[in-house]
C-alpha cells in the first residue's frame, strides 16, 4: 500500500495524516484500491480497503467523520464519527477523530491550527472554488475557534493539473484570468492555484502551505482520476486527525 504523507505535517507529532492511492492489496481494475461506496465497487471490498487504510493511520472506522460531498460551500463543525450529512468542509477540535475527504481530481485541502488545536478538511472542485468554500472555512476557523491565519498549516493534496483540466467557456468565465490558460479556444483552469491564492489572501504564510506536485490525471498508475477513467474511477480518501497527547 502506498500512502501519501506530506512533509508539512511531519513537524507535528500529534497530527495523523494520509492520502490513499490506487496501490493497495485490492488493485483489480477498474476501481483498484478504492475507498468509496458510491462508485459501484462491492461494499465488502470497500469495507476491507478502508479497514486496512485506517489501520495504517492508527485509526479505525469508528474514528472517522465523513460528509456527503455536494459541491457547495457548506462548512460543518463535527464532534462524532460516521456520516455527518451534506457539506464540503469539516472542522473539529475533537482528538482522535479523523476528517475524511474523497477525491479523484478535485483538490482536497487540509488545515491544522497548532495554537488552537483545531483541524479542517475541505473538498474544493470548481464549484466549491468558485463559491470560495476554502475562504469560508478559514473565516469559520477565525470566528468560531479564534484561529490566526498566520498560524495555520495547510496541505493541498493531489489534484488534476491545469494542463489537463479543460473546462467550458461558461465555467471559465467564473474565474479570474490569472487562473486560466486559453489555447485554440480551449480553456484550462488552475484549481489548486485558485485555492492557494485564497489562502494567501486570507493571511496564511507561504512557508506554511504545501501544494502537492502530483497530477491525478497524469499519474495513472498511482492516483484515481474521474476525468481520465470516467464512471469506473475509484476514489482516494485523505484523512487528517489529532492524536491525544501522550
Amino acid at each position: 500500500m502506498i500512502i501519501i504523507k506530506p512533509f508539512i505535517f511531519k513537524q507535528f507529532p500529534e497530527i495523523v495524516f494520509g492520502f490513499s492511492t490506487k496501490i493497495g492489496p485490492n488493485e483489480e481494475p477498474p476501481y483498484y484500491f478504492n475507498l468509496s461506496y458510491s462508485v459501484g465497487d462491492e461494499k465488502e471490498i470497500v469495507d476491507f480497503n478502508r479497514r486496512l487504510f485506517f489501520t495504517e493511520l492508527d485509526l479505525n472506522e469508528k474514528m472517522v467523520s465523513y460528509q456527503k460531498q455536494v459541491h457547495e460551500d457548506i462548512v460543518n463543525t463535527v464532534n462524532s464519527s460516521g456520516s455527518c450529512g451534506e457539506s464540503d468542509a469539516l472542522i473539529t477540535t475533537k482528538k482522535n477523530l479523523g476528517l475524511a475527504i474523497s477525491s479523484a481530481d478535485c483538490p482536497a485541502i487540509f488545515i491544522y491550527d497548532p495554537m488552537q488545536k483545531v483541524i479542517a478538511a475541505v473538498h474544493s472542485g470548481w464549484r466549491g472554488t468558485e463559491k470560495k468554500i476554502l475562504r469560508k472555512t478559514i473565516k469559520q476557523l477565525k470566528d468560531d475557534f479564534n484561529s490566526d491565519p498566520s498560524n495555520l498549516i495547510c496541505y493541498i493534496g493531489p489534484s488534476i493539473s491545469q494542463n489537463n483540466y479543460e473546462v467550458g467557456k461558461e465555467v471559465a468565465s467564473k474565474f479570474d484570468k490569472e487562473f486560466l490558460i486559453v489555447n485554440k479556444n480551449k480553456f484550462y483552469l488552475n484549481l489548486s492555484g485558485a485555492n492557494y491564492k485564497m489562502l494567501i489572501d486570507e493571511g496564511l504564510k507561504e512557508l506554511n502551505i504545501q501544494i502537492s506536485g502530483l497530477c491525478s490525471f497524469e499519474y495513472k498508475n498511482l492516483l484515481h482520476s474521474y476525468r481520465r477513467e470516467g464512471v469506473k474511477s475509484g476514489r482516494a480518501l485523505g484523512i487528517i486527525a489529532m492524536k491525544e497527547n501522550d
